[in-house]
């Protein structure tokens, strides 16, 4: 395949993702505002810099259109998280029925366990894209990987962050307690580690180049 092609292909993707990605934000907004959801209001403001950040970081080092793809559906899994509203009988934590109080596996696995391990394995794989290409690092080395994961996991701290200081301007929220906390802390981490054991035992080509 030429550079040429590559390059088109790849700013098609690129487009196809930005208009996925303004399409559901654009819907929930609109959700949010005429449900009076204020707390998803600042949950929409926070996807929608996180985004702004993710083209940033894209302009300066070309993510991948994959890792660009999995942010978006990262942004998508938080709109349909808060949004939508599950049946009465359905297994939930807490009070409201919501797609992010839903135990799938009642006790053990909730969904919003799920979207934080996929969520911050996703923050360390641009990371891990970031350093590699900033470094011109082509071989996936323990040390630099190791400062992916704590990236990521930072990254994942950081979010809790922005969850407590919304349990302090907004009554009622759906956050939950310390033990949340600390789950979710857990599943940053073990997306964060995942990525990293991907990203080191995939399979390369001999004297690839491809970004990963």
């Amino acid at each position: 395949m030429t550079t040429l092609k590559k390059s088109r292909q790849m700013t098609i993707g690129l487009w196809a993702i930005i208009w996925f990605t303004l399409t559901y934000m654009t819907i929930a907004s609109g959700v949010s505002i005429a449900t009076h959801n204020w707390e998803f209001i600042v949950y929409i403001m926070v996807v929608i810099v996180i985004a702004l950040a993710a083209l940033a970081v894209h302009r300066s080092v070309g993510l991948s259109t994959g890792v660009l793809l999995c942010l978006s559906i990262w942004g998508l899994f938080h709109m349909i998280g808060g949004l939508v509203h599950l049946p009465a009988d359905w297994p939930i934590e807490g009070t409201k029925h919501v797609l992010y109080s839903w135990w799938i596996i009642p006790g053990h696995l909730k969904f919003d366990n799920v979207v934080h391990t996929f969520g911050f394995a996703t923050a360390t794989w641009v990371c891990w894209q970031a350093i590699k290409q900033a470094l011109a690092i082509r071989i996936p080395r323990f040390g630099v990987l190791t400062v992916c994961v704590l990236a990521g996991m930072g990254l994942g701290a950081f979010n809790e962050v922005i969850e407590f200081v919304t349990t302090l301007v907004i009554p009622n929220t759906n956050v939950g307690g310390y033990t949340n906390t600390g789950w979710d802390l857990i599943c940053n981490a073990l997306g964060s580690v995942g990525t990293a054991l991907i990203i080191y035992y995939w399979p390369r080509p001999k004297n690839s180049q491809e970004r990963r």
